[in-house]
């Protein structure tokens, strides 16, 4: 195990800003979201020129299929982390400013799609339900019932979501009466099928690369993240946000992502702003070091989650973070390790559900 380390993940400073900066400061409600405008003309300005080039009736043979291999790896590759998280961020906190509200529209209805995200679901099942819910009962996304280490389950758990997913999104919102969101997530999926059924007598292998294969690679992904987030829950408290996810500090994929890896205080306060996540950290360890968080230094979502299905708990042990010496060795690391990632029957569990959702900012 590792003793806790400088923190290395990016947080807010202040700069001198350029008149193009300061442009762009005057439009959005919170100047440490500058770098999202940028990451969002980069997008518009290679991306969705590469996709439109793939329908054009001149662009055949090597040419397309040339022009199909860069727009798969710039998609994926270079977008895809930092657009998704992008979205994530600005789910729970506006990104324009109320006067230029028409402008928060564009993520999630025209970038968003060329990315795999049917527009308004994710914001629909990501602040309608999964932080409202917190991984527990009445969360679809839930990973309590599965064995968290084993592929097996997982696959189970990816397929449930990706045939039903969406139904029992809706099943649930209107459970809950919240059906301005079921409304708004079932109208971005009737949009984006007829868009993709249109697009296909057009061009079905341009519509193939750009809109269905990201919605196939987007949903696994997303249910890789929330599967490693929440593969480590505690049998006896599992509404404990503490004990029902992670933290991955000092790691590459934090300032690819905008912090990401914070999903423990991600799940205390859903509203904290992205860069505020590390001194939040810092400032509440004791906190950790009390609930026996799992806080991994160096490991990012991909390499726990490969390391879990391969049940190699003595790596996952090794890069773990002993805060005030909660932990007296590995072994008794690697036990807790392989407790919370046992199987939860629903029946046995007591639900304990923190008050999370006022703190949510819509």
């Amino acid at each position: 195990m590792k003793l806790l380390s400088t923190i290395q993940d990016p947080t807010f400073t202040k700069k001198d800003y350029t008149r193009l900066d300061r442009f762009f400061v005057q439009l959005i409600k919170d100047e440490r979201d500058l770098p999202f405008i940028y990451l969002t003309l980069r997008i518009t300005f290679i991306l969705i020129p590469l996709s439109v080039l793939l329908f054009m009736p001149f662009v055949t043979g090597w040419l397309w299929w040339t022009v199909a291999a860069a727009h798969f790896y710039v998609s994926n590759f270079v977008f895809k982390g930092p657009f998704g998280l992008m979205l994530h961020c600005t789910s729970h906190r506006q990104f324009f400013k109320s006067e230029h509200g028409w402008m928060n529209n564009y993520l999630p209805w025209v970038l968003a799609p060329f990315f795999g995200h049917t527009p308004e679901t994710y914001y629909s099942h990501h602040i309608g339900m999964h932080h409202p819910e917190n991984n527990l009962e009445d969360d679809d996304s839930s990973t309590m019932t599965f064995q968290r280490d084993s592929f097996r389950s997982f696959l189970a758990y990816f397929g449930r979501f990706f045939v039903v997913g969406v139904r029992n999104l809706l099943n649930y919102l209107r459970r809950k009466n919240r059906s301005k969101l079921a409304t708004r997530a079932l109208t971005g999926e009737i949009i984006f099928a007829i868009g993709c059924v249109v697009l296909c007598f057009i061009n079905w292998p341009a519509t193939l690369l750009v809109f269905l294969v990201p919605l196939v690679i987007y949903r696994m992904i997303a249910m890789v993240g929330n599967w490693t987030q929440h593969s480590f829950v505690d049998f006896d408290d599992p509404g404990n946000a503490y004990k029902n996810s992670i933290t991955c500090i000092n790691v590459k994929y934090n300032k690819k992502c905008w912090n990401d890896g914070y999903h423990i205080s991600h799940h205390v306060r859903p509203a904290m702003h992205w860069t505020e996540h590390p001194t939040f950290f810092q400032k509440t360890i004791d906190k950790y070091a009390q609930n026996q968080a799992i806080i991994f230094d160096g490991l990012d979502f991909l390499q726990i989650f490969s390391l879990l299905m391969r049940k190699r708990y003595d790596l996952l042990a090794k890069n773990m973070v002993n805060v005030n010496g909660a932990f007296a060795s590995d072994e008794e690391a690697i036990a807790l390790l392989r407790r919370r990632t046992k199987r939860i029957p629903l029946q046995s569990t007591v639900l304990a559900q923190p008050e999370v959702a006022t703190a949510i900012a819509a």
